[in-house]
């Protein structure tokens, strides 16, 4: 393993610079070479920066760099976003577009006795192990980028979710969604052994270990006081150790235990990440276990202009709405589509306060009010809202209204988890 890493260390790119090449050098005689980067939705993961640099030093050894987004069920990345995630300097022509429906392979199946036990009982399906047909291409190294942060459906964002998600089929990606929503989203945020987390280490080890991975995984944190990310840690390396690590400081740097639960939460999300609902609710995710009961969420969302990032999961979710555990899982047994896109259903029980709080989506105007409303949520104009609570003036945290009202702002949920700390399992 290569790493650099601490709670007080702020990496530099010169330094990441000299990590990437580590790694590079490391990795033998190399020809043919596949990125697996996230998309734009991780804009503050450093893997744009560590994507060029790889690019860069690899071409300029005259080998050839294919680069595969992992977008999941994202929509493909237009040019303007691929500049602004990777730079200028990678020709569009080397970067891949993933598609979950139809480009992908099937390398094996995991029983439904296994999903039964990681379930307790709950479920009982197989589980296609499912990824794209690229990785299969004869590359020398496959070098998976992304950034170790609390996660609603498997507890810590990426390794092997980078692998079975991030570029895996809509089998896997269905089913282990949904193995996550059953087992209780409070139960995994933060957390790094879940079973979804033990779903996806089974699928690589099991059908995916002869293919050439590594991962380079970035732990982030953001100093609001200077307006800017710090990189605390780097981790390279094969095996589960890299992941294992990189979850310690995450979950010290990226977790936000509060002495008291806010009645009022406000989130804003940023135009360039966040346009869609299946995107936005991570204001949901990320805040669930810190609001108080009876309280608000409020999203400053002026980006917003869809629910589902695919035509079908969009249809629905304008179909089914965010109505609670009991109704998804009532319509899941009535409705052979909505059970074939076992994502969606997972993703309308992840978006749903369970009555418990409120969820007030403030959009810029691309969504219609009534729209936002028919889905299940409260709604209010963005420009109204962001009058109030605006977000070129709230500070992080805790704040006081000009008329005595006293709200929580959050100016990137993508960030981190906020939980009172009498409801978060240390």
């Amino acid at each position: 393993m290569i790493a650099k890493f601490g709670a007080g260390v702020s990496i530099s790119r010169g330094e990441l610079r000299e990590l990437v090449h580590r790694v590079l050098d490391g990795a033998g005689a190399l020809k043919r070479v596949l990125l697996l980067p996230p998309d734009h939705t991780r804009l503050n993961s450093m893997a744009g920066p560590i994507t060029a640099m790889v690019y860069e030093k690899l071409v300029g050894e005259g080998v050839a760099v294919d680069i595969l987004p992992t977008l999941g069920t994202h929509n493909p990345m237009t040019p303007a976003q691929l500049r602004m995630m990777f730079g200028e300097s990678i020709p569009l022509d080397a970067f891949k577009v993933h598609d979950w429906r139809n480009g992908i392979v099937r390398k094996g199946e995991i029983p439904g006795s296994v999903l039964s036990g990681l379930s307790e009982g709950k479920v009982d399906y197989s589980v296609g192990v499912e990824v794209n047909k690229m990785l299969f291409d004869g590359y020398d190294l496959i070098l998976s980028v992304g950034q170790v942060v609390p996660h609603e459906v498997v507890g810590m964002a990426n390794y092997t979710k980078n692998i079975v998600v991030g570029v895996g089929g809509a089998d896997i990606i269905n089913k282990s969604h949904f193995l996550g929503a059953v087992a209780g989203i409070e139960q995994i945020l933060g957390q790094t052994d879940t079973p979804v987390r033990r779903l996806f280490n089974m699928a690589v080890d099991t059908y995916l270990s002869d293919l050439p991975i590594t991962y380079i995984l970035t732990v982030m944190e953001q100093d609001h006081d200077a307006g800017k990310m710090h990189m605390r840690g780097c981790y390279a390396g094969g095996d589960v150790a890299v992941f294992e690590e990189a979850c310690k400081l995450a979950r010290t740097v990226n977790i936000n235990l509060l002495d008291r639960e806010p009645k009022k939460v406000v989130v804003y999300l940023d135009p360039h990440e966040f346009q869609s609902t299946w995107l936005g609710n991570k204001a949901i995710y990320r805040t669930r276990m810190a609001i108080a009961d009876a309280g608000e969420l409020v999203v400053l969302a002026p980006a917003l202009k869809e629910f589902g990032e695919d035509s079908t999961i969009d249809r629905l979710i304008r179909e089914y709405g965010y109505r609670g555990t009991p109704a998804t899982l009532k319509a899941v047994a009535a409705n052979e589509e909505l059970r074939s896109n076992l994502g969606a259903a997972a993703h309308l029980i992840h978006g749903s306060s369970e009555g418990r709080f409120d969820i007030t989506y403030c959009p810029g105007g691309d969504l219609p009010l009534d729209a936002v409303r028919a889905v299940g949520f409260k709604a209010a104009p963005y420009a109204e809202m962001a009058a109030r609570y605006d977000p070129g003036r709230l500070a992080e945290g805790w704040n006081t209204m000009p008329d005595g009202e006293e709200v929580f702002y959050i100016s990137n949920p993508a960030l981190g988890l906020w939980a009172y700390k009498e409801k978060f399992k240390e």
